[in-house]
């Protein structure tokens, strides 16, 4: 690749060739993708890109660590719609609001730009066989984008993840495991039964490339706004890979001169599993949490790449902002009654946390804010109907109609 520079550890700093089954360095960091933004200046320009037909992440590939050879992956990621939303913006008391909908790729969430990236170097390693562990949207992702390409998917998740996100992995085809724990021992199984047989490795705290695919999500953001930089970008936070993701892309558009400055990132955690954001409100190293949220994609109580998202958020000058499950619920409700978008609790979690800051005075009237929905409501259709309550169930009887809208004060116009 002749745009990828090595793979680097955040912690010792120590380098490794990009190999396509690269993991973790030996003392046990986290790697980097480090690129020679030179070359990449040398085979890409603004309107080079501009005049490319394809809309999908792999039009950004000089930005990608793949090979030239290497084909797009058969389902069609990224590109997902950036809606202004003046209404929702009025509402919260900001100058602009963006809301970047990527509940609308293939499998229904973010999760599908990691899991491209990883079927992509899976095949770059000959690989056959991919395995994970999830809450529940990296997992279908990986079933879905690996089925497409015709690799077999070995999936671990906690028992408590969500029918219709366990639906989708059987539909998939994918051989799934549900472990009867929380989502650090969901991970400890996958990892030991990866290093068991030698399947291809998508856990995101230990594949490097997997940031590298959600960074596209970034790089989609400036070119729809035509590389204007917002004043913040707001994304819900679990394992701390999407986060990480978000800001290496919009360096990376810094670094070869596309944008002039840096946004500050939002990092927005559910209240009852918070262990990156209270790590940067405390200045202390993260502590493990109970999982203690209805947001099952981001309920992580211990955050396997703590390292790259902590330091996204510092570097950004970031905020952070705990909601509770509550909040969560009403900004779904907001986001679809508004916006018109049906997000899963962890994928409006971002949209919650921008709320609750213009409630508080930290962001208000002179700023514009893109807040990215992670994933469909339709993922968790149990906690949408807790959220919005139950339809109007009655005969075909005309006058229990106007009964039923009299007790709900229904004004039909």
């Amino acid at each position: 690749m002749k745009n990828v520079l090595y793979g680097k550890c955040v912690k010792c700093g120590k380098t490794y060739e990009a190999t396509p089954d690269l993991t973790t360095c030996e003392c046990g960091g986290i790697l980097d993708i480090t690129y020679d933004y030179d070359y990449i200046k040398s085979q890409l320009t603004k309107e080079k890109l501009a005049a490319r037909s394809e809309r999908t992440m792999w039009r950004y590939r000089e930005l990608l660590p793949i090979e030239e050879t290497t084909e797009p992956t058969p389902l069609r990621v990224g590109w997902s719609p950036l809606y202004e939303e003046p209404r929702l913006a009025e509402l919260l008391g900001l100058k602009t609001l963006w809301v970047k909908d990527d509940g609308q790729n293939p499998t229904a969430s973010l999760k599908d730009r990691a899991s491209a990236m990883a079927v992509a170097k899976a095949r770059e390693a000959g690989a056959k066989v991919i395995a994970c562990s999830s809450t529940g949207n990296a997992a279908s992702s990986l079933a879905g984008n690996a089925a497409a390409a015709g690799l077999k998917t070995y999936i671990f998740v906690p028992s408590r993840a969500p029918k219709g996100k366990v639906a989708q992995l059987m539909t998939f085809g994918a051989t799934v495991i549900s472990v009867q724990g929380s989502y650090e021992e969901t991970f400890e199984l996958s990892k030991a039964a990866i290093d068991k047989w030698g399947w291809y490795n998508r856990n995101a705290a230990i594949n490097p490339y997997l940031s590298e695919g959600k960074k596209t999500v970034a790089l989609e953001i400036m070119e729809q706004l035509s590389w204007q930089v917002p004043d913040y970008i707001a994304i819900s936070v679990g394992d701390g890979c999407t986060i990480a993701g978000l800001w290496k892309g919009l360096k990376d558009l810094y670094a070869i001169g596309f944008i002039d400055h840096l946004p500050r990132l939002i990092s927005a955690q559910a209240e009852g599993c918070c262990p990156l954001n209270r790590a940067i409100a405390t200045g202390e190293p993260w502590h493990p949490m109970e999982e203690n949220t209805l947001a099952d994609s981001i309920a992580v109580g211990v955050p396997r790449n703590a390292d790259k998202a902590l330091m996204a958020i510092r570097e950004s000058n970031g905020l952070v902002v705990n909601v509770s499950d509550q909040e969560i619920m009403d900004a779904q409700k907001l986001l679809g009654r508004t916006c018109g978008v049906f997000g899963e609790p962890a994928g409006v979690t971002g949209t919650a946390g921008v709320k609750k800051l213009c409630e508080q005075g930290v962001i208000g009237k002179n700023d514009t804010v893109v807040s990215v929905v992670t994933g469909n409501g339709l993922k968790d259709v149990a906690n949408a109907i807790k959220a919005c309550g139950e339809p109007i169930s009655i005969p075909n009887d005309m006058e229990l109609l106007l009964k039923a809208f009299a007790e709900r004060n229904i004004v039909v116009e």
